[in-house]
């Protein structure tokens, strides 16, 4: 096959042909978009304006909220776009900023987990040194450095990926993932970036280790305590981090732990879906469902933004 490394636009595989069905998936992935921005906004607005959340748990939710809007965003419009237009391209500099912006989002995303599982450990187990510990200097310099370390990793993503020599610009799936791309490589060079994606695979296997025996240690503390109440009231502030871990672990794994196959199909397409879109959308309603300051940091800010809409509509009745 010829060499296609000097192409300006890959294609990425199309839902369908018939046009009403084009028209379904984009009313389908808008409504799946506006639900994750809309939640994430929600949690983030909740949290800077409410003091009682001024916390080092919330400062960490509220990083993992954007997080998962880029993650989001990374994708789904384009992906909106070329249904609506009828059209599968993406420009060469446009997966490019797809690989870099997904594996910085998702790195970052998952450090930020593994962090929170460590400012659990110290509340629970540690409580009399929390403040100490989890002040509001480590908190920022904690996340300076996951940043910085997501961002080191997804260049050595995007360049070791796009580095390869592509033999097609036929991408089977709905945007540009490194996997996907990988299959297109007609030369060896695709096997640095294999070892790239091995190094990412234990780094997110020690992560999600440390989470492991982060929460082991937590929950034989918790056993300590004598009361019952108090046992309750530990764990209830480990459940919301501890359902997105086994979200995120869940989706990834789900979509990636079957025999690999050349041909993309609608199953593949679907569980790209839940692993990419599915986690991003339902944190925020995790955490507000569980969590319950939170909770009513959203009830305050829904019925004051209400308030504020029907006297704003009473007084251009007035007027």
């Amino acid at each position: 096959m010829s060499n296609l490394t000097s192409m300006s636009t890959f294609l990425l595989w199309e839902f369908s042909g018939v046009r009403e069905l084009q028209i379904l998936h984009f009313f389908l992935f808008l409504g799946l978009y506006l639900t994750t921005m809309t939640g994430n906004l929600l949690i983030i607005a909740a949290i800077v304006l409410d003091h009682h959340l001024h916390t080092p748990m919330c400062f960490f939710l509220t990083n993992l909220a954007m997080m998962d809007m880029g993650s989001a965003s990374v994708m789904m419009p384009k992906s909106l776009a070329n249904s609506i237009m009828n059209s599968r391209s993406i420009s060469y500099s446009g997966c490019v900023a797809q690989v870099f912006f997904y594996m910085f989002f998702v790195a970052a995303d998952f450090a930020i987990l593994t962090v929170m599982a460590h400012d659990r450990y110290v509340a629970i187990c540690n409580p009399l040194q929390y403040e100490a510990i989890m002040h509001k200097g480590a908190c920022i310099q904690i996340t300076v450095i996951v940043l910085i370390a997501s961002l080191l990793y997804a260049t050595l993503h995007a360049c070791s990926t796009f580095a390869i020599t592509f033999c097609s610009n036929e991408v089977q799936q709905f945007f540009c993932e490194v996997p996907t791309l990988l299959k297109l490589s007609c030369s060896d060079i695709y096997l640095v970036e294999v070892g790239v994606i091995v190094l990412g695979c234990c780094l997110g296997l020690g992560c999600f280790m440390f989470i492991i025996i982060t929460y082991m240690q937590l929950f034989a503390t918790v056993r300590r305590i004598p009361s019952v109440h108090g046992q309750k009231k530990a764990l209830s502030t480990c459940l919301p981090h501890l359902t997105v871990v086994s979200l995120f672990m869940g989706t990834a794994l789900f979509a990636y732990a079957r025999p690999p196959t050349n041909a993309s199909s609608d199953l593949d397409i679907a569980f790209a879906v839940i692993y990419t879109v599915i986690p991003s959308m339902l944190n925020p309603f995790i955490y507000s469902m569980r969590n319950k300051e939170i909770k009513t940091a959203l009830w305050k800010l829904i019925n004051s933004r209400l308030f504020f809409i029907n006297f704003t509509e009473m007084c251009e009745d007035v007027l």
